[in-house]
């Protein structure tokens, strides 16, 4: 999960910059979705990729319009399994 931080000022020049170009992902670097902050101070997007430095590579290409925090997240329903097989003794 990466969790951008904004001023409603930067996110028109943001958004202005996806409409023109994109998101500019590195190949390997997937999307997956986001949503935006009703007072427009930040975005959460839920992002895929095997290799870290992708997104910090994307990160670098947005660092002068916003700032970043990076949370590795993983699915629900495999931290349900995990639980399930730790709460049977299995690790």
């Amino acid at each position: 999960m990466v969790v951008e931080h904004f001023t409603s000022e930067q996110a028109v020049a943001i958004y202005r910059r996806v409409r023109e170009g994109g998101r500019s992902l590195p190949g390997g670097l997937r999307y997956v979705d986001s949503w935006v902050r009703a007072d427009l101070g930040g975005c959460f997007q839920l992002m895929e990729c095997d290799d870290p430095v992708l997104l910090q590579e994307w990160i670098a290409d947005w660092g002068d319009l916003t700032s970043f925090d990076v949370v590795p997240v993983a699915p629900s329903s495999a931290t349900q399994a995990l639980m399930a097989r730790r709460d049977q003794g299995e690790g």
